[in-house]
């Protein structure tokens, strides 16, 4: 499995860097000169899959490429040893997570060092099977190609004819997640309403289409963008002397990059109405965000599209890290913030494990709640409970709760 996944070759030569010469500029993946030329600034090394040997943390990974032949599309497995042999010996199953990685959808792979070890500390994390998608990269394979390779991985993952021992033996596919940071949020948000559209359509369940019961979704730091822009991406907003990893003017080029040319940033699947993400199939849902991204608006107004009204019905947590930019927890140095993330996560996960319950009692319990963590405070809302009432302030991390309106609880999308 390549780190440059599925991509055919780009021509990658250096020099000509002068602003003049740059015809679309999307460092630090990389850029795009007026004669052609696109030079990539990301190169990840390949850690290879280890089907028999543990890793530290105790996990096995193996490479299945028989996902979808017609595409090539690829999936990395990643298995908790410990974990499944406790799961087995008490007669339950794993909760099953399809992992989308991040890269402005034009870089990385399932293969490479940052995602590899993301998704192997998922799995341990967790205690899930981890299925982690190699899906094709823009610009020589323009999106929508990594929404149909990542709904394809979902689909394998979760049929009920499934012929891999791993995920046929120990995961539980009536508790699925989906689960992916940046654009990866993204895929998977788009993702979530195909499946949504799929089982509406009546798609044969043993095909892995309509059947697919996806238990909550994941959305770290999420890719989304617009046509215009929201306080928190103004130049007055950053609260630091250092620009922030991503420039709004550079997000300008990337969803018009990403699909060549076929869509611009007021595609609903980038820039996401309120009554799509109230469509979401999934009965829970985590949207992380950190304070000094400049994506961090976007996630807060799709969090809190989520938690207004009564249209969804499902339960939304919001994570806010103070003091973080864009994916920082993908570093491989030690980050207490990145810890306290993957604690949230695998919390999430835990709680929608299947094991005690029938999909159909977890349907009764679609109880509305709001969860919002932050450094030094964390709330937990039923929206029963604040009908007729002023919703709390919580203050963490240079964000906050505005007050109930309207019988609506509403999140401040910027600060």
């Amino acid at each position: 499995m390549s780190s440059t996944n599925k991509s055919s070759p780009a021509r990658n030569e250096s020099g000509g860097d002068g602003d003049g010469d740059i015809a679309v500029d999307l460092f630090p993946f990389l850029r795009v000169y007026k004669d052609g030329r696109i030079k990539k600034f990301v190169r990840h090394a390949t850690v290879p899959a280890s089907p028999v040997e543990r890793s530290p943390s105790g996990v096995v990974t193996k490479d299945v490429v028989a996902v979808d032949d017609e595409t090539g599309v690829s999936v990395r497995l990643f298995l908790p040893v410990d974990a499944a042999a406790a799961a087995v010996a008490a007669g339950r199953r794993l909760p099953l997570v399809v992992y989308v990685h991040g890269g402005a959808f034009c870089s990385g792979s399932a293969s490479a060092p940052p995602f590899h070890r993301y998704a192997e500390s998922l799995a341990a994390r967790a205690a899930a099977v981890v299925v982690s998608v190699d899906y094709r990269l823009a610009p020589e394979h323009p999106m929508p190609a990594g929404y149909d390779d990542a709904w394809a991985a979902l689909r394998w993952a979760a049929s009920s004819r499934h012929s891999d021992p791993w995920v046929s033996n120990y995961a539980d596919t009536a508790c699925v997640f989906l689960a992916g940071e940046s654009a990866g949020a993204n895929i998977v948000h788009n993702v979530a309403l195909r499946a949504a559209a799929a089982a509406a359509g009546g798609e044969d369940d043993d095909d892995g289409g309509g059947g697919i019961d996806i238990e909550g979704i994941i959305l770290l730091q999420p890719c989304f963008w617009g046509t215009e822009r929201l306080p928190c991406e103004r130049p007055a907003a950053w609260r630091r002397a250092a620009p922030p990893m991503f420039l709004p003017e550079r997000l300008d080029a990337l969803w018009p990059f990403a699909t060549a040319g076929a869509a611009g940033n007021g595609d609903p699947r980038i820039d996401p109405p309120a009554e799509a993400v109230a469509s979401l199939p999934c009965r829970r849902a985590l949207v992380s965000v950190a304070t000094e991204d400049v994506l961090r608006g976007r996630g807060r107004r799709y969090a809190a599209a989520l938690m207004r009204g009564g249209a969804w019905g499902g339960e939304a947590t919001l994570v806010e890290s103070g003091g973080e930019d864009h994916c920082f927890h993908l570093s491989p140095r030690p980050n207490p913030n990145a810890a306290a993330l993957m604690d949230h996560v695998a919390e999430f996960i835990a709680k929608g494990n299947t094991s005690t319950s029938s999909p159909m009692a977890k349907r009764r319990r679609r109880r509305r709640r709001c969860t919002l963590h932050g450094a030094g405070a964390e709330k937990t809302t039923s929206m029963h409970a604040l009908r007729g009432q002023t919703a709390p302030k919580v203050q963490h991390a240079g964000s906050g709760i505005m007050a109930n309106k309207a019988d609506k609880y509403v999140l401040r999308s910027c600060l």
